[in-house]
């Protein structure tokens, strides 16, 4: 047993102390509010944004912000809450596939919000999110049966369409500039099959994608994982081929320790563990308490702003850390992480969330975006299952 007075135990009390807040804050305000509020009953789907007063905001709707929101709902009966999180997911995803699946089985980009097609046209990132969201729906209401195909047909078409090196390229042959953060979704999304009990072909996606970053999105001087390419995944030209996100430094780093686990590799959990390394090093601002948006190749802050997202995956990346690890440091840091999240949280209406912080420390006053319920939901869901599961858990 853990002595109580220990390193360990004082870390993970503290790493407790805060998933308590979070799941508080997550099933007593948020998951009531943007189901009341945040999903449009009379039309159906979900709401791009609420304003600060916890009401819709009137916009056309992304196809990945419906799949996301799927997401969020499914985790819903996990972490405890008691609405009616089955429903939610069953009607919710009804409405995206009869509004932004395609005749060919991709997914579009927008629709307006009685459902009619806005821009017809394909995004790599959407279609990663539309098989993740398929994932969660399937393991949400017990129905792999009819999903699963769906989601293979999808996949297939991408890799027939758009892979290119082990990973994929952009949808639009012509594009010049190729990015890793749809490869990192679709890793997510075929990580996610694969442990729902999906074909053998989510596990070579999965693998495919892990060896590419490991190669060639992660700079092998520095151990940092860039942004944007060229054509043979060399780093593209000028300073977009420079910029270094310390939200994705953590979000590559979780994702990477869990394929790296599963497959026994020790290089990817060292690579994970350095990405990790590098966000927290030089991608955390000491002065705000919060990751900010973007470094450059040689660690400079390229923007100093910060979004809401980094604090969630800094928080992911972290627990997963202390977990493999076993350095109870890593749980002081998923207490910081928590610490900066609660800060976007701290909003009028509770539920809602600020999303961008300046430099100067001030929060832009603008609607909460539903496409940040996913990486909150995720957080909170990591947080509360790594506490639960570690040795001598305060839980």
């Amino acid at each position: 047993m853990t002595n109580p007075s220990s390193p360990l135990a004082s870390c993970l009390t503290d790493a407790a102390n805060r998933r308590d807040l979070l799941v508080a804050w997550v099933l007593d305000h948020a998951y009531p509010l943007w189901w009341e509020q945040g999903y449009d009953h009379a039309r159906g789907g979900f709401h791009e944004k609420l304003d600060q007063t916890g009401r819709p905001v009137d916009a056309p709707r992304r196809a990945r912000v419906q799949p996301r929101q799927i997401y969020s709902y499914a985790l819903a009966p996990d972490l405890g809450w008691t609405g009616p999180a089955d429903a939610i997911v069953e009607k919710a995803l009804a409405a995206y596939l009869s509004r932004y699946r395609r005749e060919d089985g991709l997914f579009r980009t927008l629709v307006a919000a009685d459902g009619s097609v806005l821009d017809d046209s394909v995004d790599l990132y959407d279609q990663a999110f539309a098989l993740f969201g398929l994932c969660n729906a399937a393991l949400a209401l017990n129905d792999f049966v009819p999903l699963h195909p769906i989601a293979a047909s999808l996949r297939d078409r991408l890799i027939a369409r758009c892979a290119h090196q082990g990973g994929f390229a952009d949808l639009d042959p012509d594009a010049r500039t190729l990015q890793s953060n749809p490869n990192m979704h679709l890793f997510e999304a075929s990580l996610a099959w694969e442990a729902a009990g999906g074909d053998a072909g989510w596990t070579a996606m999965a693998d495919g994608i892990a060896g590419l970053a490991l190669t060639r999105f992660i700079d092998a001087k520095t151990g940092a994982l860039r942004e944007f390419f060229d054509r043979d995944w060399q780093p593209a030209p000028g300073t977009p081929g420079r910029i270094v996100e310390p939200g994705h430094q953590f979000e590559w780093a979780w994702l990477l320790l869990r394929w790296g686990k599963l497959r026994g590799r020790a290089d990817a959990v060292q690579a994970g563990l350095r990405l990790l390394e590098i966000g927290e090093t030089h991608g955390v601002d000491p002065a705000r308490g919060v990751g900010f948006n973007s470094l450059l190749d040689d660690f400079s802050i390229h923007d100093h702003g910060a979004r809401l997202w980094p604090q969630t995956e800094r928080i992911k990346a972290a627990v997963l850390a202390a977990e493999v690890t076993g350095d109870p440091a890593w749980w002081a840091v998923a207490a910081r992480g928590a610490d900066g999240l609660l800060r976007y949280l701290d909003t009028p209406v509770k539920g809602l969330w600020w999303d961008k912080l300046s430099p100067d420390n001030i929060f832009t006053d603008e609607p909460a975006p539903a496409s940040s319920f996913y990486h909150i939901t995720c957080a909170i869901a990591e947080l509360d299952r790594a506490i639960r599961t570690a040795p001598s858990s305060p839980a």
